[in-house]
């Protein structure tokens, strides 16, 4: 019963290899350790059962020697460590080694021999692992420094930006600008390790803030960005004004009118300018400075040249652009969008202020004439006349003739066909007679005579 319980040992041993790449146990080819700490190589899938008899050793050989050293001795259940450091232990109930404060000196290759004896006499099994062991320094932050440290001039200076840390081991750099990985190419070059990037020769497009990532297998850090300054141009030079027309190098202005030239390009530092005249073949220095201002004179279809000369006293590049003004009328509308918008703004608060005029005006003056002519109260006075007893004397309503000089008008009330002269009566009566046909010229008929002789005299 014992010889088949081996044999299916044996058996399930062959399985495992077979499937796992291992006979007995199984270590991590490589194991990567922080300076200072611990470290643990583990020993999986070992079987160990009362039926065996198992021996480790555990042997270090660094990188620089040739021969290599025992570590710990495990025969049976007795442990034997032979490092007097005591830096070395096993971790039982299997064959796992402990690494107690690691630094570079433990860095190297860690090989476990074991054998396994069957007490029954069947044929021992020996087996070799082998791991490497590396110990790393967690990263600092990285520094970035620049050289030259002042700006550089495009196309005439290089720059070199090295990436440094104060702490780590087997450390790789990444450089990025503008937090964009940077590549390799014509005018950009990396050092073996990546730590130093070389710029031969800088341009414009070479502006922005570099930074570096420096990374090992145990950490990561990256650096402050650094801006890189390139001193360029001028580019794109052009000459701009807010005021009249402009088709391509013509400005077309109104006569008289004081215009303002801009003349602008891409550029760093700023460009120094100088405004040139030029007239029969002769050139003249105008003004000195960015800005320009010309007062145009009042002859129509006048012309006159200039040029704009830009200077960059850090790269000593210079470029000039040419331009022609033109004296014409634009007529209205036809001016900067900012005077229209001003004069617009002039205008209302003018136009509010008449229209405000007129009304209080108008108002006064049917105010007036309410109080001094009371249309109202005479209306009110006609209709409410009592009317005469038209068996009583006849009275014309003109008994004092003086009162009645004057120009008269004519005015005729439209009735029937059939007209009949209307007594002073009949007119007091007028607002209850209907059909009436009569005259103010029948009024002044009837007047009495005497008090008109009387007036005379």
């Amino acid at each position: 019963m014992e010889t088949i319980g081996i044999t299916f040992l044996l058996l399930f041993y062959a399985v495992t290899s077979h499937l796992s790449g291992s006979t007995y146990v199984r270590v991590p080819p490589i194991l990567h350790g922080i300076h200072g700490n611990s470290l643990l190589l583990p020993v999986e899938n070992l079987i160990w059962t009362e039926d065996m008899d198992v021996s480790f050793y555990w042997n270090f050989r660094r990188r620089s020697d040739h021969h290599s050293t025992l570590l710990v001795v495990s025969k049976g259940k007795k442990f034997i460590n032979m490092d007097n450091s005591k830096r070395f232990s096993f971790q039982p109930p299997n064959a796992s080694l402990l690494i107690n404060n690691l630094d570079e000196t433990v860095e190297g290759e860690y090989r476990l021999e074991f054998s396994v004896t069957f007490r029954n006499g069947s044929k021992a099994v020996k087996e070799e692992k082998l791991v490497q062991i590396t110990v790393d320094v967690p990263i600092s932050v990285p520094v970035i420094r620049k050289n030259p440290s002042t700006e550089v001039v495009e196309d005439r200076d290089d720059v070199m930006l090295i990436c440094s840390v104060e702490n780590g081991t087997r450390v790789q750099y990444q450089w990025y600008r503008n937090n964009r990985p940077i590549r390799t190419g014509a005018r950009h070059a990396l050092s073996p390790n990546n730590n130093t990037l070389v710029i031969s020769p800088v341009r414009k497009e070479d502006i922005g803030d570099y930074s570096c990532v420096a990374k090992n297998v145990i950490s990561q850090k990256k650096s402050d960005p650094v801006a890189l300054t390139v001193f360029y141009g001028p580019y794109n030079l052009a000459v701009k004004s807010d005021r009249g027309l402009q088709t391509g190098e013509v400005f077309t202005v109104n006569p008289g009118e004081l215009v303002f030239f801009d003349c602008w390009a891409d550029s760093n530092p700023p460009n120094s300018c100088v405004w040139i005249s030029k007239a029969n073949n002769d050139t003249e220095v105008v003004m000195i400075g960015p800005r320009f201002k010309v007062m145009m004179s009042y002859t129509l279809a006048d012309t006159q040249e200039y040029v704009c000369r830009a200077f960059n006293n850090a790269t000593q590049k210079q470029d000039e652009t040419q331009f022609t003004l033109v004296v014409a009328s634009l007529g209205p509308g036809k001016g900067n969008g900012a005077d229209m918008l001003q004069a617009g703004s002039m205008v209302s608060p003018l136009a509010a202020i008449v229209i405000a005029s007129l009304i209080i005006i108008t108002c006064m003056l049917v105010v007036l004439f309410r109080k001094s002519c009371h249309p109202h109260r005479a209306i009110k006075n006609i209709y409410k006349r009592p009317l005469s007893d038209q068996k009583g004397p006849h009275l014309s309503g003109h008994e004092d003739a003086t009162e009645d000089f004057g120009i008269y008008e004519f005015v005729a009330i439209p009735g029937k066909a059939e007209s009949m002269q209307a007594s002073s009566r009949s007119l007091a009566q007028l607002d209850s007679i209907q059909d009436l046909h009569t005259t103010i010229y029948d009024v002044i008929r009837h007047i009495p005579e005497t008090p008109t002789q009387s007036l005379l005299k």
